[in-house]
């Protein structure tokens, strides 16, 4: 009895499309698609719909085989931003890069989203392209990986240690981005803002 990881990888084949294709016909990431394909989501209602449209297969036939009872498959979907900005509510950002599916559990403990890793300063722990899911929070432990906005510009993604004079923003990959100190007065001035709290990575292959 086939998984619906392996009836929605059989709906794509036969559709002739890579799993690339079907995120962009989807709007989902590309490594979201290779989970679920490996079963390693349960994807939801509406991914299901989305799924069923790209490739011409009914979403019945996706969710159940024949004499099957369909269980309806749980998760919530939240967005990859193609930017954050500060003060700005989730549901009021319209730079959606896609979607990627969290569980309820995890939907229910916060507010979160998702972003897109670009450069290579947190290599080699996070590549140029993985997802990030992020629980939006406005400060984090020393040590955590965060989100961070500096001057208002596009949020970047570095480990935080914290002092009593301020705050070192540190990517994994020295030789990209050196440790970079910011003093409480620049904290304040630039600012310098942590927007969330990276709590899980998805990696493309």
């Amino acid at each position: 009895m086939d998984s619906i990881g392996q009836r929605i990888k059989n709906a794509r084949k036969n559709a002739s499309l890579t799993q690339l294709e079907l995120a962009e016909k989807t709007k989902l990431s590309r490594s979201y698609i290779g989970d679920i394909e490996k079963d390693r989501y349960n994807p939801s209602v509406s991914t299901l719909e989305l799924i069923a449209a790209a490739t011409g297969v009914p979403a019945s036939k996706l969710l159940s085989t024949s004499g099957q009872t369909p269980t309806p498959p749980r998760g919530v979907r939240i967005p990859i931003l193609g930017k954050v900005v500060a003060g700005i509510p989730l549901e009021a950002i319209t730079d959606i890069d896609g979607w990627e599916e969290i569980s309820p559990k995890m939907a229910a403990s916060g507010e979160y989203f998702a972003l897109r890793i670009k450069g290579l300063s947190m290599e080699p722990k996070l590549h140029e392209g993985d997802i990030v899911i992020v629980k939006r929070q406005s400060d984090v432990e020393s040590g955590d990986t965060a989100i961070i906005l500096v001057d208002s510009e596009d949020a970047t993604v570095k480990q935080i240690k914290k002092t009593k004079e301020g705050i070192m923003l540190i990517g994994l990959n020295i030789d990209v981005y050196p440790p970079h100190f910011y003093t409480n007065r620049e904290i304040a001035d630039l600012p310098v803002q942590i927007i969330g709290k990276v709590v899980e990575s998805r990696h493309t292959w």
